[in-house]
């Protein structure tokens, strides 16, 4: 009897999730491990921090995806340690696993760039509970506006990337639409949305009729754009920028950089920019063959973009390599297939640049967006009540329509 290969998979990601399927389908022992008990779709998140969606629509139960095969099992911890020598991580809650191949897909973290207080009074949105928390937030200053007790609910957003756009486009949409309905004593010059970005354009990656549309429709939405515009600090009630500006801010959203856990660097592994694991154009580490590193956390010789996609494409990838390494074949190096980006920005308008130029914008964008993005969630309950939520919030009767008022 031939004895199969035990493989831990640290990290519920896109990476992690994906390894796990294909090591799962070639009948190694597979271990998924996570600080939380549940995976989450974090290109979504914007809508939970704007009450567009609930928790549970982004985020599906570990335990729920490992049960899919006898041979998978899910554990709830945070790894402390890796000892490659021995083959053993060491975990958070005092117990320890070893393994034949070791996978971290544990993702970044919110990059403040050392900003003077930025990590004291800015509010991430990187994880669930960053955006529960953003929503809170949001939710008590509009009540206390409303009431007197405050006298404004400004929203900064800092960084102009995919999620920094989508952030404002939908708080400006809020403060023009749903605000009004709601919170009537608000007045309109007590609420405003600012978007700061240090280059003269939105979507850097994007072509730049793409970036200018986005522009433009941000603008109409009634977007600040403050292009062209480097933080210098962060304070309680405003962003400071380098040319001493002071912009107004009773909310500020760190939608800027990321970087590896500081944890990491106790791991004993080589590090690179932005501390991602230094690994071979296989993925593995090296001087460790055993050891794949994917994802976000990974940086190969040629990276590719920190996005969902590439770390899918990383997940399958060594998946598969790992089950032919078992039977005795050979690593093969990873090659990152761009099947192109988008982003949105509001009710029925969203940019999409594909790899072979090919660019859309608008309505039919903005379709395409909502399509991949349902089908890419775990599952046939969040997609459809995704898909419900989408539905009330964009095209449903006025009055009813989500908010972060709710």
């Amino acid at each position: 009897m031939v004895q199969r290969a035990r493989v831990i998979v640290v990290g519920a990601g896109f990476a992690g999730l994906a390894a796990t399927r294909e090591l799962a389908r070639s009948g190694a022992l597979v271990t998924l491990v996570d600080r939380n008990p549940y995976a989450t779709f974090q290109p979504l998140l914007y809508q939970v921090a704007t009450a567009g969606m609930g928790t549970s629509d982004v985020s599906y139960p570990i335990r729920t995806f490992a049960a899919k095969w006898p041979n998978v099992r899910a554990r709830r911890a945070a790894i402390t340690k890796v000892v490659p020598d021995k083959r053993r991580v060491e975990f958070d809650d005092g117990g320890s696993l070893a393994y034949d191949y070791l996978v971290l897909a544990t993702g970044v973290t919110t990059n403040w760039l050392h900003v003077a207080g930025s990590r004291e009074n800015a509010l991430p949105i990187y994880s669930l509970g960053d955006a529960a928390t953003l929503r809170r937030r949001l939710q008590h200053y509009l009540e206390d506006t409303a009431a007197g007790r405050r006298e404004s609910t400004h929203v900064v957003v800092v960084g102009a990337g995919a999620t920094g756009v989508e952030m404002a486009g939908t708080l400006a949409e809020l403060r023009r639409h749903t605000i009004p309905l709601t919170h009537p004593e608000v007045r309109p010059d007590q609420t405003s949305v600012t978007l700061v970005e240090r280059f003269d354009y939105v979507l850097a990656p994007y072509k730049p009729r793409l970036r200018d549309s986005a522009a433009d429709a941000l603008r109409k939405r009634g977007v600040d754009l403050r292009l062209g515009s480097t933080v210098a600090s962060v304070e309680p009630d405003a962003v400071v920028l380098e040319d001493g500006t002071r912009l107004p801010s009773d909310v500020t959203v760190w939608a800027l950089g990321v970087t590896a856990p500081p944890e990491v660097g106790s791991w004993g592994l080589e590090q690179g920019k932005g501390g991602r694991i230094a690994v071979t154009d296989a993925l593995n580490v090296p001087g460790h063959p055993e050891v794949f590193v994917i994802g976000d956390l990974a940086g190969p010789p040629d990276a590719p973009p920190q996005l969902a996609q590439p770390a899918i494409q990383m997940g399958k990838h060594v998946g598969k390599q790992i089950a032919a390494v078992v039977k005795g074949g050979p690593l093969r190096p990873f090659t990152y297939r761009d099947p192109g980006i988008m982003a949105t920005v509001g009710k029925a308008e969203a940019v999409l640049q594909l790899e072979n130029g090919l660019t859309v914008r608008g309505l039919p964008a903005w379709l395409v967006w909502i399509f991949i993005h349902v089908a890419y969630l775990l599952g046939g309950r969040n997609r459809v009540s995704v898909l419900l939520n989408f539905f009330w919030r964009y095209a449903g009767p006025h009055r009813s329509r989500a908010s972060v008022t709710q």
